[in-house]
């Protein structure tokens, strides 16, 4: 028992003091980080404005790690949601591959904004404005710039649809003199004191080197970590339930076996009538 309990200190040990050199590592490129960061009002208000070229942005709220559902029950989990003082949403995603910030990916994203920020039973003028942004590590629309905006055209008339959907990419590979440049260096520092916004510097210096902060992140990093477990299980839950689909197995057991509601397996059931 005694051997349980000193192999247990060690490997915590050996865990935290890997966590503590990941936190040295982080840069506001890191989701996990630059959610715990951009969470803080002041830091988002930063970012909208320089992203947005918005010098009169004020932010009123904003969430780290924010959790929105879709038509299925499923949650997927967003890196930043804030909403300004017109009430206008904004997701921050940060994404290390292009993959992860795809076109569809950000209509899907937009999507998710209008579904859940609305109420049943509102008019589809009450939906706000509402911004997907994404912070790209490599030029994922490979225009060689440094920001791009889209938003939807009639192709006939070249004007505004007007339907107050916005998607920003930002290329966080060019850092050059200007406010967004200056921005997108800041996201690929490790050293706070080499950061050119002090909002940010301060924010990030708080996770690597104060002693709360860097507990806050150690936590944050195991609930992290403990979500990944639960999404592992999820994920196997969802590949054995449709195996035993296939073979013609009821809703009802199939739930019972992989512990999934009887709604989710019947999502799952692509066999079923219309």
């Amino acid at each position: 028992m005694a051997e349980v309990e000193t192999q247990k200190e060690l490997d915590f040990e050996r865990k935290h003091k890997e966590d503590l050199q990941r936190i040295r590592n982080f840069r506001l490129m890191d989701d996990d980080f630059m959610s715990k960061v951009f969470e803080d009002k002041p830091c988002a208000e930063c970012l909208l404005q320089i992203i947005l070229n918005r010098d009169d942005l004020t932010v009123q709220e904003v969430h780290g790690q924010h959790d929105l559902k879709n038509l299925q029950g499923r949650s997927v989990r967003l890196d930043i949601l804030a909403v300004n003082q017109e009430n206008h949403t904004y997701n921050i995603e940060v994404q290390r591959n292009d993959h992860g910030a795809g076109a569809k990916r950000a209509r899907y994203n937009s999507s998710l904004l209008d579904a859940n920020l609305t109420d049943p039973g509102d008019a589809y003028d009450a939906l706000n404005e509402t911004y997907v942004i994404f912070i790209t590590e490599k030029d994922v629309l490979r225009g060689g710039l440094p920001i791009y905006h889209i938003n939807r055209i009639i192709e006939e008339t070249g004007k505004s649809f007007g339907d107050d959907a916005h998607i920003i990419y930002v290329n966080s590979q060019i850092k050059d003199e200007t406010a967004l440049g200056k921005l997108m260096h800041d996201f690929t520092c490790t050293d706070p004191d080499d950061m050119n916004y002090p909002v940010l510097a301060q924010r990030v210096r708080y996770f690597k080197e104060d002693t709360k902060g860097v507990t806050t992140m150690c936590k944050a990093m195991e609930e992290m970590r403990a979500e990944e477990r639960k999404e592992a299980t999820y994920a196997k839950a969802i590949a054995v339930a449709q195996k035993m689909l296939k073979a013609g197995i009821p809703y009802e057991e199939i739930a019972d076996m992989v512990e999934l509601s009887v709604d989710e397996v019947k999502a799952l059931d692509t066999k079923k009538p219309a």
